[in-house]
This record gives structure tokens, sequence and C-alpha cells, in this order.
């Protein structure tokens, strides 16, 4: 089940939410959500979800006796840290990375003369890289003393669990809502906002992420078969880098909206990327939840760039190493993490003053450059077709083959759509509600509240606006892609 379905729409969520407000504690609705959480897991995953409860029931135990010997015993609490994370990580290595490392380790076995390993296709379960980063947050957490133990196994499941972040972030750190599960308060204008934040990422998955992965997808399989012109090569990539963001920070801001709509206040996961002037801002605008997370439990424990500059860059490249091998168990993933990477290095190593010299438009040229080149990666299915593809773009390909050309694809509806992922892709919102704010301070008295009545009816007039088309979208169109089944 996922959020733009018209089971979850129509159904589900309603449902929850009915529920949910006729409880009358915040143990009562706990309990709910923890129960809603694992039936909307168990939709699409089955019997997998029991991957996620044994997950649940070895981070709560781990936390408490964590907690119980963190004192005079620390050796004895840190040992128990280090089992729990071995377990979690265990979990993804084997249901995520078994296949890639077999894959890669049988060419070697048989060439040595070894029997190779016969190892079906396993299952990913959806979201294990997103809940199992939470779990091991929490368990290192209470470790470090930056947060108490739970006492109660169904906050630690409704924590793990919670389906507004469950499938796509983003990654939350159990500190940052510990008191929301025990007391969080819930008023309406949560609710209001959580509605309206939910339809504007709703917006942005169904009306341009899912348009601009129809064209991109179709051109990135005819890359494997025929020769693209160049800029056929690059309206695919730019399509793919549109529809990325708009699903990425669509999902989260459906996400922030419903947490809200249920009291919790999670935080912030995409500003406005796109604007960056270099690749480490990117990263500071990027899926802010994962990279913090990758700082405050891999760089920083690493000696992050305290232990001179040659293990700075080192534990640099190991995070992106790490961070491109999380989004999914192929060489194209890591070498994604590694462009990053490289790029991340050679700004530290000087590049950045070079950088800070430049024009403005010099610098976000070579950061989307960058960013473009290596989205390719992401977005191929294989090395070579990366390669092909990356030569298509510089106008490499082979002569003599069958040529698509752009104009195959670029039709009336695929231009609206790109204007609207670049419009939406810079801070348009946030500059309209800076000048809201002028109006509404210039403005006083009846006039004051009239302003203030305006901007009010208009925010619930473009929310049913965005719903209505949203869900005309998904009437008429059956292409729907979901994209973190590799997460």
């Amino acid at each position: 089940m996922v959020f733009s379905s018209v089971v979850f729409l129509f159904y589900f969520l309603p449902l929850v939410l009915l529920i949910y407000q006729l409880a009358w504690n915040n143990k009562l609705r706990n309990f709910i959500l923890l129960i809603a959480s694992l039936f909307f897991y168990s939709w699409g995953e089955g019997i997998f979800v029991c991957i996620m409860l044994f997950s649940i029931l070895i981070n709560y135990l781990a936390g408490i006796h964590i907690d119980k010997f963190r004192g005079e015993r620390r050796r004895l609490a840190w040992i128990i840290t280090a089992i729990a994370i071995t377990i979690n990580l265990g979990l993804l290595a084997v249901f995520k990375y078994s296949n890639f490392i077999v894959d890669n380790l049988n060419p070697l076995l048989n060439g040595i003369g070894i029997e190779t390993i016969a190892l079906k296709p396993i299952h990913l379960p959806i979201g294990i890289s997103f809940f199992t980063f939470q779990a091991m947050s929490y368990v290192i957490d209470v470790y470090r003393q930056k947060t108490g133990a739970q006492k109660n196994p169904f906050y630690i499941g409704l924590y793990i669990s919670c389906f507004p972040q469950l499938i796509a972030g983003p990654i939350i750190r159990y500190h940052d809502v510990a008191r929301q599960i025990v007391e969080r308060v819930r008023n309406y204008h949560d609710v209001s906002y959580g509605i309206q934040r939910f339809v504007f990422g709703l917006g942005k998955k169904v009306l341009i992420a899912n348009p601009l992965a129809l064209v991109a997808d179709e051109i990135f399989q005819s890359a494997s078969v025929f020769n693209l012109s160049p800029s056929l090569a690059w309206l695919g990539i730019v399509c793919y880098s549109l529809q990325i963001y708009f699903d990425f920070s669509g999902y989260s801001d459906m996400a922030i909206g419903l947490g809200r709509m249920f009291g919790f206040r999670y935080l912030e996961n995409f500003n406005y990327p796109y604007i960056s002037l270099s690749i480490r801002e990117f990263w500071q605008r990027w899926h802010i939840s994962l990279s913090n997370w990758f700082k405050d439990y891999l760089y920083i424990p690493l000696g992050g760039n305290q232990k001179g500059t040659f293990k700075t860059y080192r534990n640099l490249f190991v995070v992106f190493c790490l961070c491109g091998l999380w989004h999914g168990a192929s060489w194209n993933f890591l070498i994604w993490g590694l462009l990053h990477g490289f790029f991340i290095v050679l700004e530290r190593c000087g590049f950045s003053f070079l950088l800070e010299k430049m024009y403005k438009p010099l610098r976000l040229s070579y950061t989307l450059l960058v960013v473009l080149i290596a989205w390719v990666f992401f977005r191929a299915d294989s090395l070579s077709i990366a390669t092909f593809y990356l030569k298509m773009m510089a106008g490499l390909g082979k002569s003599g083959e069958t040529v698509y050309n752009i104009s195959y694809y670029l039709d009336n509806q695929l231009i609206l759509t790109l204007i609207a992922g670049g419009l939406f892709s810079i801070p348009v919102y946030p500059f309209l509600r800076k000048l809201k704010d002028k109006l509404v301070i210039y403005r006083e008295g009846i006039a004051h509240l009239s302003v203030l009545n305006l901007i009010e009816l208009s925010k619930v007039v473009i929310t049913m606006l965005l719903l209505i088309c949203s869900l005309c979208f998904l009437a008429a169109n059956s292409y729907n892609p979901f994209i973190y089944f590799r997460f």
C-alpha cells in the first residue's frame, strides 16, 4: 500500500483517522496507530512484517539492557550495543545484499576452481533500510545517554513501524519524538496543516513525478537498444532528476503531513537542493535526515575532520561509499556515492575557494552537471547502460543505428510538466510566504482581517484543486511507480 493509491486515500487513511479521533487518550491512540502501521506494512509485505517485529523486539530488549548496564558496567553495555548493531546490519546484509555479494563472489570462485554458490533471489522487504537505521539510532543514542530506554515495547514498536514515514522516510531519531509518543498534543491547526502538506506532497508525486517518470523510464529503457540523440539523452536525465526530487520530497511532504495529522512533528527532509552552489551544499539540502544520520553515526565516530587531512578524506569516501550502497545493492549505486564523495573531497581540497570566486550561475551549473551525471548511474540498470548513456549525452553514440529524436517525446504536456518541475524546485513557496507575512504586517484592523481571510481561503482552494487534480490523474493514469522498493 502506497500513499498515492486509491486504497490508501479512500479507505485506509480515512478509517484510521476516524478511529484515532474517537480514542480518548494517548495510550489508546498509540495502540491504534501501532496496529494500523503493522497492517499497513503487512498489506504489501505479508509475512515479512515478522522481520519488522523481530527488529522491534531485538532493539527494545537491547535498549533496556544498555540502559541498565551503561553506568558501572559500561563495557557490558558496549557489548550489547555492538550485538544489536550487528543484528540490525545482519538483517540488511541478508535481505538486501546477499544476492549482490554472491553474484560478485561466484566469478572469483569459478576462476579459482571452487564450486559457485547457488542462491535464489531473496525478497527485499520494503523500507528495511529506513526502519533499520531508525532502530540503530535508538540503541546508539541510549548507549550515548542522549535518551533513556523506553520501557514500553509498544512505544518502541510505534517508533519503528509508524506508517507515515515507514517506507519512504524521513529517518526519524527517537529522541526527536520520544516525548511526542507519550504526551503529544493535537489540535485543529495541526490537522489542517497536515492535510495541506499531505495534499501538496501528493500533487508533487502524482502531477509532476509520475508524468516525468513515464518519459524518463522509456528513454532509459530505449538506451539499452537504440542510439538516442544527445538532446533526447539530456531530456531523459533531466526528467529523471526532477522525477526523483519530486518523488522523494513529495513522499517526505506526505509523511510530514500525515505525522502532523496524528500529532507528530517531523523534521524537514529537503530544502530545494537544485539551487545548491556546491556539492557540499547539495548534501545539506538533499535527504537531510539521511545526511545527518551518516554524519552523526558514521562520519563523526570515524573521527570526522579531527584526525588529519588524509583521514578526513578517507572518512568522507567511506561515508559516501556506504551511502551509495544504502540506496541499493549494485555497483551503480556505489559509483553514484563515490562520485559525490570525490567532489566533496575535491571541494575540501581547495576547489571551494575557487568556486566562491566564480559567478553564481557558473557555480550552479557546475553543481547541476555533477548531480545530473551522477543520477545517470543511479537510474541506469547496469554499469554498461550508464556508460553508454553518458556517451550519448556527449554525442558519442554509434552512427548508423536507429536514432530516437527529442520530438518523439517533447509534447505540450511534458513541456508544461517540465516548467512546473523547474518552477517548484526553486523556493517559490517561501517567497510567497514571506510576501504574505509582509502583507499581514502592513495591513491593520479590518483590512488586516480581510487579508488573513483571503490568504486562508486561497490555501483551502489551492489544496482542494491540488487534491482533485491528483485524484483525476490517478484515475486516468495507471502509471504510478514506487521507487522505494530498492531501499
